[in-house]
């Protein structure tokens, strides 16, 4: 194109115009239609696809192409004595009505992605008006798109907010560059909702405008604030309630432990956390029991756990303690973890023979009031037999009289503080009522 007068008028104007040989490597190009030179490629490769041959053009001598939601006439121009091989183009943009009604569609890949999306997507031109709008930003609204597009900001937002949407769009424009941004709003029931996301310029119909996409984040807040007030609780519960407590993992560490837990054993909170849980725990006939009931617990077959178990501290004493397990986690073959909480500790003392069952059996009858005499009939043994049995209690025991036999059966855990009739703190002896 020689005429350079002709080359500055058509850059004022919605056309442009290429040179290209048969290879479609373009040797000039112009024009007023593409603000930028990404845009004028994309619509030349466009053209490449369209147009077998650069200079082909149907028997009429025009071809309508659709381009960014634009529509194009493109048309052959005469060669003009150039060399053979080149041809030259002209694309004269359509201000027709339906291509002003299918603007939105300049951004078509980009609404194709995001209309079905859960993330709220718009975009709006430099008044404020809406061009474009996905299900996830009308339902914000208690709308459809349908009812967005064409809407100024003011339609749907109170004064207030309007006039911030705008300054956020202006500053979009002004700055040329991606703005990423939390917001707060008025949610349709009423509540304060927040929004995280990004305002960046698109090209609409040869204009700048503003696309924006955000992800309501209110729930998610919410959930994050009630989780930390869950977290400080817990904390306030393990720290200063007083109870032994440890969080303990599905192998048996302990991860997380109270300071009244580590009291308990006789050492400090860091040299607690860490320890294997069957390293504190004294071995009994009762210990395998436990372990079934743990890995019970671990594999999701029941949630909570009630047990007796012989905990041993530092200094190597003893005291019966419940033990309450709880599982936690989420997910529903495995627990991650378990919370233990101890409860109902009897006095520390140093280790003696374990009982058999008829020696708990005749301390559970001995509290409960009854004579030798009964004891031997209830268990149908001899006197003697009782007299030898309750001899030996006293001295494994270290109590000289009845009542002191009692009440250290009570203060060693042998026998359960909160249970009567009188019964084995373990529940677990063939002879124990339960």
């Amino acid at each position: 194109m020689d005429d350079s007068g002709l080359k500055a008028l058509l850059e004022h104007l919605p056309v442009f115009w290429w040179e290209a040989d048969e290879t479609w490597q373009v040797l000039e190009q112009g024009g007023g239609a593409f603000t930028d030179t990404g845009t004028a490629r994309r619509f030349l490769d466009r053209l490449r696809r369209e147009l077998p041959d650069p200079g082909h053009s149907p028997q009429e001598g025009c071809r309508r192409i659709r381009f960014d939601g634009r529509a194009f006439d493109v048309s052959r121009l005469p060669s003009g004595g150039r060399a053979h091989g080149r041809a030259r183009g002209l694309a004269v943009e359509a201000d027709t009505a339906d291509t002003r009604t299918e603007a939105p569609r300049g951004h078509a890949a980009f609404a194709d992605l995001v209309d079905l999306a859960p993330a709220a997507a718009f975009i709006r031109d430099k008044d404020g008006r809406y061009l474009w709008a996905n299900h996830a930003y009308g339902h914000l609204y208690g709308t459809v798109p349908e009812q967005v597009v064409g809407k100024y900001i003011e339609d749907l937002d109170e004064p207030a907010e309007a006039d911030r949407f705008r300054a956020l769009d202006q500053e979009v424009l002004s700055r040329g560059t991606p703005v990423r941004h939390t917001l707060g709003y008025r949610r349709q029931d009423g509540s304060a909702g927040r929004a995280v996301g990004h305002r960046f310029p698109v090209r609409e119909n040869a204009q700048t405008c503003v696309a924006g996409i955000y992800v309501d984040v209110t729930d998610h807040l919410r959930a994050t604030v009630q989780w930390q007030e869950a977290e400080e609780n817990l904390e306030a519960l393990r720290d200063h309630s007083g109870l032994p407590c440890a969080l303990l993992s599905a192998n048996g560490r302990v991860v997380e432990a109270s300071a009244a837990a580590a009291e308990l054993f006789r050492l400090s909170p860091h040299d607690l956390v860490g320890r294997r849980a069957h390293t504190l725990l004294a071995p009994e006939p009762d210990l395998d029991r436990l372990h079934r009931r743990w890995n019970g617990l671990i594999a999701r077959r029941t949630r909570r756990v009630e047990a007796s178990a012989v905990l041993v501290d530092a200094q190597g004493l003893q005291r019966r303690a419940r033990l309450h397990l709880t599982t936690i986690g989420h997910s529903a073959t495995r627990a991650r973890n378990v919370w233990a909480v101890v409860t109902h500790q009897s006095l520390a003392h140093e280790a003696h023979a374990p009982l058999t069952a008829a020696q708990v059996r005749i301390l559970s009858l001995l509290a409960e009031g009854s004579s030798n005499g009964d004891i031997a009939t209830s268990l149908q043994l001899s006197r003697q037999t009782v007299d030898y049995h309750l001899s030996r209690l006293r001295h494994v025991l270290g109590a000289a009289t009845r009542p002191a036999l009692v009440a250290r059966a009570y203060v060693l855990g042998i026998l359960a503080p909160c249970a009567w009739p009188p019964r084995s703190a373990t529940a677990a002896h063939p002879l124990s009522a339960v």
